[in-house]
């Protein structure tokens, strides 16, 4: 068995441990690595996959997801509102849907191409001047926005915390904000804090390294 596939089902066994009752999606974050370094984790049957470029992800997924296609992209990085129809073409799920530009020009891109992807809204719980996602008292209007306005499917929002702080309260804030939109899913944990993620409610996970190992 190679090395990426006992990585993965350990993690799968440590999700499995913790006892929660719904599915736990892991995405299986492959950027910068090729994909016959993947295929194995491919080969074994595991469907979800992330990129954060959308130039790389279409050398690397658009023949293979054409041959399989039950396999589910995610778009996991910051996404340029000028790759948004390539986006559409490529990706099942955008993770990083942080402003109204993006959503107006996914929402025309999806009707052209009669696709309707899923959305996470990417939240800045830690209001990081660096960082992307919706600011927290902008949240309602723009989650309105896209629902009822641009007939975007919302499953969730998605957090990235900010680093040597304490995950707990960011995912802790973000699960009770998800629950005030009355939403279901919640794409929150990496590596180092996807167990921390789930006891806090969230049934996507963006593992890569834990997965794939260090990229150079």
């Amino acid at each position: 068995m190679s090395t990426i596939i006992e990585r993965f089902e350990k993690i799968k066994s440590k999700i499995t441990s913790l006892g929660f009752n719904k599915p736990i999606n892991i995405i299986a974050v492959s950027k910068t690595f090729s994909l016959d370094y993947i295929k194995p984790l491919i080969d074994h049957g595991h469907l979800h996959f992330g990129e954060n470029k959308v130039q790389e992800a279409q050398v690397k997924w658009l023949e293979t997801k054409k041959e399989n296609q039950n396999l589910k992209l995610h778009m996991v990085g910051k996404l340029q509102t000028n790759k948004a129809k390539d986006a559409v073409k490529l990706f099942d799920y955008i993770h990083s849907l942080d402003n109204p530009k993006l959503a107006d020009a996914l929402a025309k891109y999806q009707k052209s191409l009669n696709k309707n992807l899923n959305y996470f809204i990417q939240v800045n719980v830690g209001n990081e001047i660096q960082k992307s996602g919706i600011p927290v008292g902008e949240l309602d209007a723009f989650y309105n926005y896209c629902v009822n306005e641009i007939n975007l499917n919302i499953l969730g929002l998605m957090v990235i915390p900010p680093i040597d702080q304490n995950v707990d309260n960011f995912f802790k804030t973000t699960n009770t904000l998800n629950k005030s939109l009355a939403l279901e899913n919640l794409s929150m944990g990496m590596s180092a804090d996807y167990i921390a993620a789930i006891k806090h409610g969230s049934n996507f996970v963006r593992i890569g390294s834990s997965i794939f190992g260090s990229r150079s």
